[in-house]
């Protein structure tokens, strides 16, 4: 069984994928025409990876804010003629040279760019939280299973092959034992804390582009550059964090099915206009475990971010730079991995798009990662215990 095989997830939309589907994308010798849409702190991170492999060429650029758009080209030293920057990304989406396109916008535009690109049949890498509201995830399935094409969610963890190693030799063999806790902790966001003065709107900024699906409000800078303060953009620590830790968890764990969350936190010290808690905790409730998160933007010391199981037979630490397995007898087995994830996951994405390969973060995954992040936003906000019942 092969890595690929292995991981595969099942996604309708990458068993959906033939061969008239990625041979229209590129021959043997051509690139994969890529598009970026959101070109803030991620969209750049991840465009880079992209541009790593040389099957891929960004041919188009999307952005409401054109300092960004600017800013992405110097970054990326790219040299695209000024119609291949644009501010709509129906533009972008109407090009014939792009075949697949990034989408790194506002965690609350992921769902209403994503459905559009899909229905422009361009291949999609969605980074993550899939879905910014739980009754988005319908319309985004449906234009996923018409499109026919490649949809990989941005769970980078799914394309480690130290994450692979650890599921293979530890959680299949049942080294671990019955498992009935695993701690997720990753604390200390400097970027996120900001102190921001209030300025006019730029007249290069789209405002009515960035609200897009979010309620109509007068422009503010803190609600344009910190959008993650506030849910109607971004759901904090709870959407950026929770998601890829309780991806990693579900996966290891073969259960996507929490019973119940409870989520307690507050703005305990960044009193700084945010909406969104600056600390976190939640417990979800499995059939047979615990998954329980911390997460804090402040500077709690936090030198290595991990998903910690703890099982009747050994411990495993899980990190991105690798794990420590320690049965409860014998030494501790250290395994460390200084592979890209973001360069492994792009890899994958064009693996798809380019030869039909499976995606390792399908749709389904995606949706199941935010599953419990749901669940606990609903418990933040309405202040109680929330079962799965109450949220489907």
């Amino acid at each position: 069984m092969n890595r690929r095989e292995f991981i595969y997830g099942g996604s309708v939309v990458a068993a959906g994928m033939t061969a008239r589907s990625y041979a229209r994308v590129a021959g043997a010798n051509d690139r994969v025409g890529l598009g970026v849409i959101g070109l803030g702190r991620r969209g750049t991170i991840v465009g880079t990876a992209f541009l790593k492999d040389p099957r891929v060429e960004i041919r188009a650029t999307c952005d409401v804010y054109d300092l960004h758009r600017e800013n992405f080209s110097q970054a990326l030293r790219l040299s695209l003629p000024a119609s291949s920057t644009v501010d709509a990304y129906e533009d972008l989406l109407g090009r014939k040279d792009v075949d697949a396109v990034l989408i790194s916008t506002p965690d609350h535009l992921h769902v209403t760019v994503a459905t559009a690109a899909l229905e422009a049949h361009k291949h999609v890498y969605l980074e993550k939280p899939t879905v910014h509201h739980w009754s988005e995830r319908k319309a985004l399935a449906d234009a996923a299973q018409k499109a026919n094409v490649v949809l990989q969610c941005g769970m980078q963890q799914r394309s480690g092959a130290h994450y692979l190693r650890a599921k293979q030799e530890l959680f299949e063999k049942g080294k671990l034992g019955d498992v009935l806790f695993a701690r997720a902790v990753w604390h200390n966001f400097p970027w996120q804390a900001r102190d921001i003065k209030p300025e006019p709107k730029p007249a290069g900024l789209d405002w009515q582009r960035f609200l897009g699906p979010a309620p109509e409000v007068p422009y503010e800078l803190i609600r344009y550059s910190s959008w993650r303060y506030f849910p109607a953009y971004g759901n904090g620590l709870l959407a950026d964090i929770l998601t890829h830790w309780v991806d990693v968890a579900q996966w290891m764990m073969d259960d996507a099915s929490p019973r119940s969350a409870a989520a307690l936190g507050g703005i305990y010290r960044l009193h700084d206009g945010r909406e969104n808690p600056d600390t976190v905790s939640a417990i979800l409730q499995y059939e047979h475990w615990n998954l329980n998160f911390e997460s804090s933007v402040m500077s709690i010391r936090n030198k290595t971010p991990s998903v910690f199981f703890e099982g009747t037979l050994g411990t495993l630490d899980l990190a991105r730079d690798g794990y420590t397995f320690t049965p409860n007898s014998g030494g501790a087995q250290r395994v460390d991995s200084t592979e890209n994830l973001e360069q492994a996951h792009t890899g994958n994405f064009l693996d798809a798009v380019v030869r039909g390969a499976p995606i390792n973060a399908s749709l389904k995954a995606g949706i199941e990662a935010s599953l419990p992040v749901q669940m606990a936003l609903r418990s933040y906000w309405g202040h109680k215990v929330i079962s799965q019942a109450e949220l489907t």
